[in-house]
């Protein structure tokens, strides 16, 4: 069976002017997810829309690894854009882009389920940095405490957690939902504050604007 996750991700988020939009999403859809997904190591691609937080676009691709963004292939198919992608990319019309890659910190390895999984139906994004002095500490409680509790709500399918090897802030949480009520539960609730460190905790993290953010999958449908 072929792998749909490995240890990277490349996360791609933009605003666009609304005059711009349908042509927008049917390069993307048509096109561009394509032709990222005929390179080696990009295992897997949706695009989402957010229902919260922002921007209001985005593409998320499962890589091999974060390496993948370095390789030959994927260098290639950057530095010879189609006529189309000359018009319509968003580092082209975007009013606000935001281009990440990512490692995976947490889990420490990608599990055969995430291995298998499919591309998730909604997904909570926080995207944050902590004061140096107190990441040890913090990652461990998120690891431990914070992503597991989070992982036993219903609808939530899993957490993982990254850091930035391209683009900032350093650290992003993604929790893959069923459905994108999944953190507006009473159950959600209680996670959140179920344990006495956890508003200590929050409290130090400076979100990236539109972060967290709730997503909702556009493409594949």
């Amino acid at each position: 069976m072929a792998r749909k996750k490995g240890s990277g991700l490349l996360m791609v988020w933009a605003d666009v002017p609304a005059k711009q939009e349908e042509e927008f999403n049917r390069w993307y859809n048509e096109e561009h997810v394509g032709d990222l997904l005929s390179i080696p190591g990009i295992l897997n691609a949706a695009r989402y829309v957010a229902i919260s937080g922002g921007p209001k676009y985005l593409a998320c691709y499962e890589l091999e690894s974060p390496d993948v963004i370095q390789s030959d292939a994927y260098q290639k198919q950057r530095a010879n854009p189609s006529e189309w992608s000359k018009r319509m990319s968003p580092t082209v019309i975007a009013t606000s882009f935001v281009r990440n890659v990512y490692g995976q910190l947490f889990p420490a390895e990608v599990s055969p389920e995430a291995t298998e999984g499919d591309m998730a139906p909604s997904l909570q994004i926080g995207r944050m940095d902590v004061p140096a002095e107190i990441e040890e500490e913090f990652n461990h409680w998120y690891n431990t405490v914070f992503v597991p509790g989070f992982e036993s709500v219903p609808g939530c399918i899993r957490g993982r957690r990254y850091t930035a090897a391209q683009g900032a802030p350093k650290y992003a949480t993604v929790y893959e939902f069923e459905h994108e009520m999944v953190n507006r539960s009473a159950e959600w609730a209680a996670a959140r504050d179920a344990d006495p460190r956890s508003m200590q905790f929050r409290a130090h993290m400076t979100h990236a604007q539109g972060s967290p953010g709730t997503y909702r999958r556009i493409f594949p449908l």
